[in-house]
């Protein structure tokens, strides 16, 4: 907000001018009262006025999304509020007001594929849309940096909706962070048997252990190639999404931070709120409820 152009900044002013004094506002925007009360001396045309009302709102569904989305999910968000407006005059008015959507590269995955277990099969073979829910889900284990040290995320995810219906957190990388994962999603889902469940070959996710909490719930198993990250694509797509909103320019002091940070972003905001170009622009659980 502090590098947004003058007349954003304007138009801030006005919206907030009703809570705190104008002279307050103006210096913590780093402008001029004079400035300002020569600004509300003009009189606007009707599009100017439509523009500045445009640009607040955009600044707070930003915010709402914690600084995320950008120019395609904003638009569906006005879509929502019934205010059309085409993707350039956003696109526009976004610069104006100096909104960037988060970005950052992809991060690596962390399993170990060097074991001697039995490897499955993949019976996914890339059909990332099912019809409904319950009848493939993904999972994957990433890493989070903290100033204590590693902190390791297994999550599961039903590909129908992109829903994160399974997570768990430790300080250690070992098979009973994956079946806690595993359990939450087989509580919470109450799924019937012969649900698909894929993963990389990982020696956790091809560890006796697992297998054997697979087979006494009726999941089958499902493994990607060797060496081969796009047989889980969604997955992998979805720690990405996680890293870059949650964590850019982001240090966890704690692993304490970190997990209610984790649970936060997964459980209020992503589950819940979070809209996927691939749903329509809905979120999984919107999505869920409309089918």
């Amino acid at each position: 907000m502090f590098c947004a152009r003058k007349p954003v900044k304007y138009a801030m002013v006005t919206q907030l001018s009703a809570f705190h004094s104008v002279n307050r506002l103006c210096s913590l925007l780093n402008i001029s009262t004079r400035g300002y009360w020569a600004w509300r001396g003009r009189a606007p045309c009707a599009r100017k006025q439509q523009d500045d009302l445009l640009i607040t709102r955009m600044i707070t569904l930003h915010q709402d999304s914690r600084g995320t989305y950008g120019i395609k999910r904003l638009q569906s968000d006005l879509k929502d509020e019934l205010r059309f407006h085409g993707k350039t005059r956003l696109s526009r008015l976004m610069k104006l007001a100096g909104l960037k959507a988060t970005n950052q590269p992809r991060y690596k995955m962390t399993t170990n594929s060097r074991h001697d277990y039995p490897i499955a099969p993949n019976l996914l073979a890339r059909d990332f849309n099912p019809f409904s829910i319950n009848i493939a889900w993904v999972s994957d284990i990433t890493y989070i940096k903290t100033l204590e040290g590693w902190l390791y995320l297994a999550t599961v995810l039903d590909l129908y909706s992109r829903k994160i219906i399974g997570w768990s957190l430790s300080a250690r990388l070992k098979t009973p962070l994956i079946i806690d994962a595993l359990n939450m999603a087989v509580k919470q889902r109450q799924a019937g048997k012969k649900v698909i469940i894929h993963s990389d070959r990982g020696s956790q996710y091809a560890s006796h252990s697992y297998q054997t909490e697979l087979g006494k719930h009726g999941l089958i198993c499902s493994m990607s190639g060797k060496g081969c990250c796009y047989d889980n694509a969604v997955m992998e797509s979805f720690y990405h999404t996680l890293k870059t909103e949650l964590m850019r320019g982001k240090v966890f002091i704690t692993r304490a931070e970190a997990i209610n940070a984790i649970f936060d972003y997964i459980e209020v905001f992503y589950n819940r709120r979070r809209k996927h170009s691939t749903l329509g622009y809905l979120s999984p659980v919107d999505y869920e409820s409309a089918a």
